[in-house]
């Protein structure tokens, strides 16, 4: 039996597990879902994650959710290239600090920019108050800061000089505020060269097949039915 992915490539943590397992030349049946959709909810899926979220991975009778915890599995079952997951202590806890920080660091910040500037006007037919999206955007900004100066400093990568799941994780979360249409790399050089490195190592095919249904979110979005949006009303208000 095939191992099973289940991903929706609008959600961060979904193309980090997507690209690795691409890259790595894992075989795996793609099942897609749509969030938008709310196909997380379907019974079905239940019984693969009961918390109704993605990513998940079903090995058999094994599931598993979480995404790091997802890709180290397939790191260790494939015996992916050291570089990943690095067996050097320094190198190793590098990965570590930035994948304990990037949770509530930049994850919750990068996401609340497609909320505010993608979701939210579909479903109210209204924008966002700009006091509220100046925030956002100021807390988004200075996460970027700290992931320049602290996690990237002068080094070509997070844990040194290769590439990393920090990396993987921290450019799937990067390119969620371009999907909302926010230019994060104008005016941050060593955020761009970064970027551009990450690409390079992924492989840009890969790379922008994974990112095309995020980059072409606000128009998907826009000539959607509001209402098959109608699930996350209630959780759109907290923000209101």
């Amino acid at each position: 039996m095939a191992l099973e992915l289940y991903l929706d490539l609008l959600s961060q943590p979904c193309r980090a597990v997507y690209i690795f397992a691409k890259k790595n030349n894992i075989p795996f049946e793609f099942k897609e879902l749509s969030l938008l959709h709310g196909d997380q909810f379907e019974k079905d899926y239940e019984k693969v994650n009961p918390i109704g979220k993605v990513p998940a991975l079903k090995d058999g009778d094994f599931c598993l959710t979480e995404s790091i915890a997802i890709m180290l599995y397939l790191a260790q079952k494939f015996q992916a290239p050291e570089f990943w997951f690095p067996a050097d202590l320094q190198q190793r806890a590098r990965v570590n600090e930035y994948l304990s920080w990037q949770h509530t660091g930049i994850r919750m910040h990068g996401s609340k920019i497609f909320w505010f500037k993608v979701l939210i006007p579909k479903v109210f037919d209204m924008e966002l108050p700009k006091d509220k999206l100046d925030l956002a955007l100021k807390d988004l900004n200075a996460s970027l800061k700290v992931m320049e100066e602290k996690f990237l400093q002068d080094r070509p990568f997070i844990a040194g000089d290769q590439m990393t799941l920090a990396d993987l994780v921290a450019i799937v979360e990067v390119m969620q505020p371009v999907g909302a249409g926010v230019d994060v790399f104008e005016g941050r050089p060593k955020l761009s060269a970064w970027r551009d490195r990450v690409q390079a190592t992924i492989g840009k095919e890969l790379f922008d097949e994974t990112h095309e249904g995020i980059v072409g979110a606000r128009e998907k979005v826009k000539a959607m039915d509001g209402s098959r949006l109608e699930i996350y009303k209630e959780k759109m208000k907290q923000f209101m």
